[in-house]
């Protein structure tokens, strides 16, 4: 089975840092994008939204922008979440964006914009799962059969890989294995299997360089070229669904700002800048990329709050990026109190001090041919002293960075 080109791979790997953008009729209601089902609102009253979606704040240059100056190097927008609502101007479905009074194509006007700037790539979600469409959940009522699903699914992959120019990525969704889908989540069921083989090679023909990531929470099939994690890094499973052992292929974990993926006026939970720096570090660290989300409102402007923590990541990485950017899974394990973590590139290791308890920090494994320390903001000396087996780095109060102070060892 074909797999991503190793350039698209290795552009993936080195991007290291991504936008999510969770953007529908959803954000009208503004309770997340779950809503028609954790609501149980009918289909003929949510399509009924379609004549409220006007969006007329939407600047895709402005979302760019954001992304850009965020340090994110790619940008990942839902097509078609699970309502089943295309946010594009696809030739297979009225249920559709431009059938809005905003008639435009939010997509290709991103895609254009992301070409035009050339320094963040484009790639699209699109949702396995559709509560909307007749093939997938109203089979009996309408007479259709399952391959008339499929048909549909699949010719919306192909219109996203030939009408957007370059495509990053395809991140699929709604596909969940291990879930249990009985009461009232049983219509999430699918009526076959969706011809996983005949998708992947498909997209791999068509955009050779795009990587094919399936949220599935299961182990990674093949085509498959990235193995996801959601609201959990790499080993841990705070979400109760992140069991899977980790594979060997390239990693991502996906995240949220606040609590939601779409826009949520009830959740401002917002995190702080620094834990999401940190949170980017770590997932550095064990070699995953970090796709950051962001639920723009019903007008189209992306949550003030969430473009000023996206902001003062960007500050930081202006100044440390060469410790996340173009690196691999760190090669010095976490200190024991978890206060440190590490990235490499090529023979450069970079030490990630995410909290202050003391002056000295204590790391074991740390390759015997490291003799300096430098911090990477300035280029100032740290006291690198060897005892043993263990490397104590002094680190003193006015060298300490807000965020996260990256030492760079050095020969």
């Amino acid at each position: 089975m074909k797999q991503v080109s190793p350039e698209g791979l290795k552009w993936f790997q080195d991007a290291r840092f991504g936008m999510f953008i969770h953007w529908g009729l959803y954000s009208i209601l503004a309770r997340g994008e779950w809503i028609m089902h954790t609501e149980k609102i009918p289909v003929p009253e949510y399509e009924a939204l379609m004549q409220q979606f006007n969006p007329l704040k939407f600047n895709a240059d402005e979302w760019a922008r954001i992304a850009a100056d965020a340090g994110q190097r790619y940008i990942v927008i839902t097509s078609r979440h699970h309502d089943g609502f295309s946010m594009y101007d696809t030739a297979l479905s009225n249920y559709k964006v431009t059938r809005t009074p905003f008639r435009r194509d939010p997509l290709w006007e991103l895609a254009n914009t992301c070409a035009r700037r050339g320094d963040v790539g484009l790639g699209f979600y699109s949702s396995l799962l559709d509560w909307h469409h007749p093939a997938y959940r109203f089979r009996k009522e309408s007479g259709l059969a399952w391959d008339d699903y499929l048909e549909f699914l699949h010719g919306q992959v192909r219109e996203l890989c030939t009408q957007f120019g370059r495509v990053a990525c395809i991140w699929f969704d709604g596909d969940w294995p291990n879930h249990l889908l009985e009461g009232d989540t049983a219509y999430f069921a699918a009526g076959g299997p969706f011809a996983y083989e005949k998708l992947y090679d498909m997209i791999h023909t068509l955009q050779p360089d795009a990587v094919i990531h399936n949220n599935r929470h299961a182990e990674p099939l093949p085509g498959e070229d990235v193995q996801g994690f959601e609201q959990d890094l790499p080993g841990q499973n705070t979400a109760s669904f992140n069991a899977t052992k980790i594979s060997g292929l390239p990693l991502e974990v996906c995240m949220t700002i606040n609590d939601s993926w779409g826009v949520n006026d009830n959740d401002e939970n917002h995190k702080s800048a620094q834990h999401l720096i940190q949170t980017l570090a770590r997932a550095a660290s064990a070699g995953a990329n970090y796709l950051l989300n962001v639920g723009p409102t019903a007008f189209g402007e992306i949550l003030p709050v969430h473009v000023e923590r996206l902001r003062a990541m960007g500050q930081w990485l202006e100044v440390h990026g060469d410790s996340i950017y173009s690196t691999r899974a760190g090669a010095i394990p976490p200190a024991s109190d978890g206060l440190s973590v590490s990235t490499c590139k090529g023979k450069s290791h970079y030490v990630h001090v995410l909290g202050y308890i003391s002056d000295c920090i204590t790391l074991c494994g740390v390759p015997a041919e490291v003799t300096r320390a430098i911090l990477l903001k300035d280029g100032s000396s740290v006291k690198l002293t060897t005892r043993g087996a263990n490397t104590v780095l002094t680190i003193l109060p006015h060298q300490r960075d807000w965020a996260d102070t990256v030492i760079r060892l050095k020969r």
